[in-house]
């Protein structure tokens, strides 16, 4: 059906869908729109080495983007669960342009090493979460404009979406970077992250859905959940696991970067990594079809180990047919456990605290790729590209333990006096297969 249907129909007094709702621009322009910031990472590494001629220098860069991130990521959420949205994302998508601006020229100029880290700081402190927000954006749209009835099977698919669309996004990120670096130079994928945020980001904050948070007026704001409710162990093992599969991505690629740095070819990586985006993004797609039997504790426990066979092959061997494998191996779980993460994040979030959290566990993405990147960059300068192949192995260890975590936590007694909205605990109910969709 329609969206133009769609809206004739709810307009006529059928349920409202979430298509209707949104309307038909909105996932176009949310999927484009977090572009950049699976860009940035991959970008500022690759800029650094061409600029600077050192891999743990890009590496290190690569890390300052993501403390940046971490530091400020979840202040950006803060920041949009109590203003919203709309005016948070057009200040910081203006002052990340600037940013990766001047990261494009000082790289290239005289000045020292210490600028070129303040330029990379800047660059993830400024990202625009537009992940996490659009996240938390459809999780409120779904919780408060659609039936009680339909809200589980809707958030559950919703949230198979959004880490589908992430897992595209993280996997063909790089891929677009080496492409562009490849055909162009080095610079040409910071401009390309530019015009992206210029454009899509700004669309994104202006589309009518982002004053979905403003138009929940003061009252929405008087229910907000104290700070405390979010640093729950439900949440940290949420955090800790997105971590670890931030983890997987940057170990990964700069892996993959010494390995075709050794054949002269270092700006061929992305595109070899964009394998792993292949069986991803199918399978955490097809996550919206999993029974609810299924439960969330069940399938991070099911996907997780399954990461951790995929990293043992890639450091087993040097044959690149055989990494194609095991990149597709990582990729088919990497992909549902997304899902399943964002999922748990949604349900654990305290009410009125949806972006905040949200934007913590999105920041972990990237916070895992830079560090990761940043380790692996050093090992592989010092210790060889045969180490460097065996770090996403412990990467993908600390999803595996995250979802043994998560098991701890999920059999836990809880209480029920917590901050949480009602019609998130009846989502949460459903979502982990105690009740039928």
């Amino acid at each position: 059906m329609t969206d133009n249907s769609t809206r004739t129909t709810a307009g006529t007094g059928s349920e409202p869908t979430l298509f209707s709702v949104v309307g038909r621009s909105y996932f176009p322009i949310a999927f484009i729109a977090r572009m950049p910031f699976a860009m940035i990472v991959v970008g500022v590494l690759t800029l650094v080495v061409a600029g600077r001629g050192s891999l743990s220098l890009g590496g290190i860069n690569s890390a300052m983007v993501g403390l940046g991130t971490a530091l400020f990521g979840s202040f950006i959420g803060a920041a949009a669960d109590r203003w919203g949205q709309r005016y948070v994302l057009l200040v910081v998508g203006l002052l990340n342009c600037l940013a990766l601006a001047f990261m494009a020229w000082v790289v290239f100029s005289p000045l020292p090493d210490i600028v070129v880290f303040i330029a990379a700081f800047a660059i993830g402190a400024t990202s625009p979460q537009v992940a996490p927000l659009s996240r938390s954006r459809l999780v409120d749209i779904v919780l408060t404009a659609l039936p009680p009835s339909r809200r589980p099977k809707v958030l559950n698919g919703t949230m198979a979406y959004e880490s589908a669309a992430d897992e595209v996004i993280f996997v063909f990120g790089p891929f677009l970077v080496g492409l562009l670096a490849t055909f162009f130079n080095p610079v040409a994928p910071i401009i390309g992250a530019i015009v992206m945020t210029m454009v899509f980001v700004s669309g994104f904050a202006l589309h009518p859905t982002g004053r979905a948070r403003a138009a929940g007026g003061s009252a929405e704001l008087d229910e907000r959940a104290p700070a405390k409710d979010m640093f729950t162990g439900g949440v940290f093992v949420v955090v800790l696991g997105v971590f670890g599969v931030g983890m997987v991505f940057g170990s990964t690629l700069t892996a993959l970067t010494a390995l075709t740095n050794d054949i002269g070819r270092p700006e061929e990586a992305g595109l070899i990594y964009g394998v792993m985006g292949i069986g991803s993004a199918v399978v955490a797609i097809s996550v919206a079809a999993f029974p609810s039997s299924f439960t969330l504790w069940a399938r991070l426990l099911c996907f997780s180990p399954i990461m951790v066979i995929g990293s043992l092959l890639l450091a087993s061997t040097e044959s690149l047919p055989i990494i194609v494998v095991a990149l597709l191996l990582m990729g088919s779980a990497i992909g549902p456990s997304l899902v399943t993460l964002f999922s748990l994040a949604a349900e654990r979030a305290p009410r009125g605290r949806s972006a905040t959290v949200m934007s913590m566990a999105g920041s972990a993405i990237i916070v895992g790729q830079s560090v990761s990147s940043a380790i692996n960059g050093v090992l592989a300068d010092v210790e060889g590209t045969a180490t460097a192949m065996a770090v996403p192995v412990a990467a993908s260890t600390v999803v595996l333990i995250a979802g043994v975590l998560n098991l701890v936590v999920a059999f836990r007694p809880r209480g029920r006096g917590s901050g949480h909205r009602g019609s998130k605990q009846e989502s949460r109910a459903v979502i982990d297969g105690e009740q039928e969709t």
